[in-house]
């Protein structure tokens, strides 16, 4: 019960950023996991079997508010499962303890960007469309391998164009659930075909997946609300220093100095 409710309060928080910041839900969940011992191949998996959920929920709140932008969505959506079904095949096919080390300096570099991110000033610019499926491609991989990056890599690219924040987080949400259906696809092919060899072990996380299903299912419906009337800069600062911080401390207990 207590991982359970503390899973609950993971999911919220996380799904309550990532309404109001277009990302964080997968970056904040992951990071947790994986200070809980999960394997970064089965972190991922939890997180996108919760994302179908969460990512649902929270897309069919900006649809209904008006926040999504379908001629970004479409090759968004394209090149972000493609990109996630890349990931995934590389993700398991390397043993978690000699992929771990490399998916916590990701989870560092993600945090670092998006406290950079914070910091820089948007010049107002157009977007082309051509730019959308490489940038989609890149959020989903990367989202894939580390159990997070969709929204750090693609919501703040588009923002740090100039795209209007409204259009940009629901654009970039409504998409998530397409590229996490994919990415869930593939873990699932994968473990039944037996060659995922630590997806067994996804059993052993049921509750951790049952906490960030509920705790982000409460949280996802004030999406569109979030987006519209919480101060972004504050909020962003946060979750970059969270990210970094879960990072360093997780290798510094790989190290053995903690």
């Amino acid at each position: 019960m207590d991982t359970f409710l503390i899973f609950l309060g993971v999911g919220f928080v996380a799904q309550l950023v990532d309404g109001a910041l277009g990302m964080a839900y997968g970056l904040v969940s992951s990071s947790v996991l994986i200070a809980f011992g999960v394997p970064p191949a089965t972190a991922s998996a939890t997180v996108h079997a919760a994302k179908l959920f969460t990512t649902a929920a929270s897309a069919a709140s900006h649809t209904l508010h008006k926040n999504v932008c379908w001629r970004k969505f479409f090759p968004l959506v394209i090149a972000g499962a493609f990109g996630g079904l890349v990931g995934v095949f590389l993700l398991t096919s390397v043993e978690g303890s000699r992929i771990k080390p490399w998916v916590l300096v990701y989870f560092g570099i993600m945090g670092l960007y998006i406290l950079w991110r914070a910091l820089r000033k948007r010049a107002t610019r157009y977007v082309e469309r051509h730019w959308m499926a490489p940038l989609g491609f890149t959020g989903g991989f990367l989202d894939a391998v580390g159990g997070g990056g969709w929204g750090p890599t693609v919501t703040t690219t588009l923002l740090g164009a100039g795209v209007e924040p409204r259009e940009a987080i629901g654009t970039v949400n409504t998409a998530e659930f397409f590229v996490s259906i994919a990415v869930v696809g593939a873990f699932v092919y994968l473990l039944l075909t037996g060659q995922w060899n630590e997806g067994g072990a996804l059993e052993n996380h049921t509750t951790a997946v049952a906490g960030l299903v509920l705790g982000g299912l409460f949280a996802a419906p004030f999406a569109g609300w979030t987006t519209k009337h919480v101060p972004m800069r504050p909020m962003t600062f946060a979750v970059g220093a969270l990210v970094v911080c879960l990072a360093v401390w997780q290798g510094l207990q790989i190290a053995g100095w903690l």
